[in-house]
């Protein structure tokens, strides 16, 4: 298997993994007042930023100057800031009053695991003798 899609199978095997937990537990999430599908599209959306932001990262590690790594991180923050910022806008405004702020903090969850994996990954990375 190439090195570079060996890489990114924690995440692929973690939006696999939430993909069929939130699809099983649909009954008990209605039953705990959360949205289904909220969780699906923050499932999707987190993905999909996580996989970007890593890429960005990875390509900044083999840069020989170690600013562009740092600056590849902040620049990965400000984009998944910015990309739950306006998730979470467009939800309210499209949910209205049915918003579920439980379903909101669930999402929140799901970036924090999302990043903790995406950070184990990297840091793996960089622990290799040419990173």
């Amino acid at each position: 298997m190439n090195p570079r899609k060996k890489i990114i199978v924690p995440l692929v095997a973690l939006f696999i993994i939430f993909s069929g937990s939130l699809i099983a537990s649909k009954g008990l999430l209605f039953r705990w007042g959360i949205d289904y599908t909220v969780l699906i599209v923050a499932n999707v959306i987190f993905f999909l930023i996580s996989l970007l932001a890593f890429f960005m990262q990875q390509k900044a590690l083999y840069n020989t100057n170690p600013n562009v790594f740092v600056r590849s991180v902040m620049g990965g923050m400000l984009i998944k800031m910015f990309v739950c910022i306006t998730a979470v806008i467009i939800y309210r405004l499209v949910a209205g009053n049915n918003t579920s702020k439980v379903s909101v903090f669930a999402a929140m969850f799901l970036y924090l695991v999302y990043l903790g994996v995406e950070v184990t990954v990297i840091t793996k990375l960089n622990k290799q003798k040419n990173a």
